[in-house]
């Protein structure tokens, strides 16, 4: 294939079993009209073997450089591509086999210069991996500031599963960010260089994100520091809705407080929070129709907004000197 419609480009740092489930899944889609770069970001134990054992079922080429950071990682790789769009997936990502015959579908009727789509729990995911997936994306946590078709303002593609024409990369050079929110700042300078960016529901994929609560305190601890240093660049992207993990956080470390201050108001906010939290687990229970990832998600929605909100209040408020 000498020029591919589209160009998959996956930063990858010591997760060689990880890129094994996501190469498989390429190997299963019904378009074909792809290539893979592969950039291994500096890692310690490599997939360059994985990677060898697909060279032959599909056309992939692997690049190694020293650790950047995903941003730096996914510019290397745009510069190397020869596709007509550009894809980008982390490594922690499954396809589902239309995958490509959805964007094709959607760019033929949209007229999109890049595009995000959903990400979804597998069946395969362990529960706590499945809760995660569902806190990730839901309205009642932070799962709606991304925006969507039917959302009051534009759609910001992430970098777990994020497409742009080449043009897009041409005018505005890429990620600027190496790491934390790189994905937000790439989208929100898209949307001021005037390109057309949307969501395409049926190209979602399946996202395991981490394999425990506590790592995936820290991502989600580094994505409130991202968004922070998101208001440092663009401060008018910092919105009311970017605060509710901080107020969250807050609200609960002043929740016991105010047993001794005000038996009222303690009981009208535990009942708050109480209530919250059982529309997370009913909700879930409907999404998921699992009452032990329903109750997984009780917990993996308080470590997603309290690690977002920790690191958002760290890199937010001003520090004395």
């Amino acid at each position: 294939m000498i020029h591919p419609k589209y160009s998959v480009v996956i930063p990858v740092y010591n997760r060689p079993h990880e890129v094994r489930d996501l190469l498989e899944s390429l190997l299963m889609q019904t378009r074909k009209d792809f290539e893979i770069i592969l950039v291994e970001d500096g890692s310690t134990v490599t997939c360059e073997d994985v990677v060898d054992s697909y060279s032959k079922k599909l056309p992939v080429r692997y690049y190694y450089k020293s650790n950047s950071g995903p941003g730096a990682a996914r510019n290397f790789g745009f510069a190397h591509a020869k596709g007509e769009y550009f894809v980008i997936f982390d490594s922690d990502c499954i396809l589902p086999p239309s995958y490509f015959e959805a964007v094709d579908q959607a760019l033929k009727v949209e007229r999109l210069d890049a595009w995000g789509g959903p990400d979804k729990a597998h069946d395969r995911f362990t529960a706590p991996q499945r809760a995660m997936a569902y806190t990730m994306s839901s309205f009642l946590t932070t799962g709606g500031i991304r925006g969507g078709k039917k959302h009051f303002g534009w759609f910001q593609p992430r970098s777990f599963n994020m497409g742009i024409a080449r043009k897009v990369f041409e005018v505005t050079e890429g990620f600027r960010f190496d790491r934390f929110a790189e994905d937000i700042e790439f989208s929100i300078r898209m949307k001021k260089a005037g390109f057309r960016t949307g969501l395409i529901s049926d190209a979602f994929v399946y996202h395991k994100r981490r394999a425990n609560f506590y790592q995936f305190f820290k991502q989600v601890f580094n994505f409130g520091k991202g968004r922070a240093l998101i208001g440092k660049v663009h401060p008018e992207e910092v919105r009311i809705a970017h605060w509710f993990p901080a107020l969250f956080t807050l609200g609960s470390i002043i929740l016991p407080l105010l047993y001794f201050v005000n038996g009222l108001l303690f009981n009208i906010a535990l009942a708050s929070f109480v209530l919250y939290l059982l529309l997370i687990f009913f909700h879930s229970l409907v999404v998921n129709r699992h009452p032990g990832v329903a109750g997984l998600s009780i917990i993996s929605a308080l470590f997603q907004l309290w690690g977002y909100g920790l690191g958002f209040l760290k890199d937010k408020v001003p520090r004395g000197r």
